[in-house]
């Protein structure tokens, strides 16, 4: 049983794989003694450089960096996880304006990937990748952009448990919790019936990214089971285990692709403490197929990207949390 929960990338709970600050269990998981990802530019000899052009608001850019490597140079060698050498995640500082997006590495060690930043502001960026050859595996460095413009801060939407987004709905079963965690299920439903046949995306039928509000520390769960291994259903119900690296408000985006196209649906979760003993991860968990799992890793979209911009073909669309009721 795979249990995915990586406060960066893959981390998990065994100290040669959480110093690097993450908690993205390969094979583990999740039970929430690492600090959260993303919250230096700098760790283990690596750091994350973006390139010093102005950012536009509405304005296509080419969104370019580097990661130095402890050598001093630019750093060309990386492992695939989920079918991609480095998944990058943006949003800006209140939390608004997800996007989750896969750079091309150019033979200097540039990274570049096609963005569009719909508001001004402070955006944080997210490098989640695997140095190859380096023994502490992955780790998730963060640096902040500015996109010039008159900055609307948008408050942060109440907790809910539904989120639409096109034609569907997503709902959220169990809370987030501090501690070993719990089980997170986000049932996805398209006019009000239950999608069945949930698509693969970056191998798997949900990725799931939390953000928490203040210092956007960061968290990256993938789910239980995997596409194609006999046991796991293609939905309605994605199951997670996700853990909190510390009381308070996150901002929860899944993805998930459905007839092709890769949607982002939003939530506004409170971490509280750890679980009680009826929300832990029970043993046979990644093999019960009436759960509804589904496992692996991904990120998240934004509106109206397509094909040849980094998003592989996909349209990634935004998502609208309704607010609790």
């Amino acid at each position: 049983m795979n249990r995915q929960t990586h406060t960066g990338h893959d981390t998990q709970a065994p100290a040669a794989e959480s110093a690097h600050g993450h908690a993205h269990a390969h094979g583990a998981g999740g039970h929430g003694a690492a600090l959260p990802g993303g919250l230096q530019v700098s760790e283990r000899g690596y750091t994350l450089v973006p390139t010093s052009d102005p950012l536009q608001v509405g304005m296509p850019t080419d969104l370019r960096f580097r990661i130095i490597g402890p050598d001093g140079n630019p750093w060309t060698r990386y492992d695939r996880s989920h079918g991609k050498e480095l998944h990058l995640i943006v949003a800006r500082r209140d939390l608004s304006g997800f996007q989750h997006v896969h750079p091309v590495l150019g033979a200097d060690g540039t990274w570049s990937v096609p963005l569009t930043f719909p508001n001004a502001g402070d955006h944080r960026i997210f490098a989640d990748f695997t140095p190859t050859g380096d023994p502490a595996g992955g780790l998730t460095l963060g640096a902040d952009v500015a996109v010039a413009g008159v900055y609307q801060p948008v408050p942060l939407p109440e907790p809910s448990r539904t989120a639409h987004v096109d034609e569907y709905t997503v709902t959220l079963d169990g809370d987030l919790a501090t501690g070993d965690g719990g089980l997170l299920t986000m049932s996805v439903t398209k006019n009000g019936q239950a999608v069945t046949d949930l698509e693969a995306y970056l191998e798997a039928y949900g990725h799931l990214v939390a953000l928490r509000q203040g210092d956007l520390g960061y968290l990256h769960v993938h789910p239980l089971g995997e596409p194609g291994d006999g046991v796991t259903p293609a939905g309605p119900g994605i199951v997670f285990h996700a853990a909190a690296p510390s009381a308070g408000a996150y901002r929860l985006y899944l993805d998930f692709q459905h007839e092709g196209v890769v949607r982002t649906a939003e939530f506004t979760a409170i971490a509280a403490r750890p679980a009680p003993q009826g929300g832990q991860l029970p043993e046979n968990a990644g093999h019960d197929a009436h759960a509804g799992h589904g496992e692996h890793a991904g990120h998240a979209g934004h509106a109206g990207h397509a094909g040849g911009d980094g998003h592989e073909g996909h349209a990634h669309h935004g998502t609208h949390g309704t607010h609790a009721g």
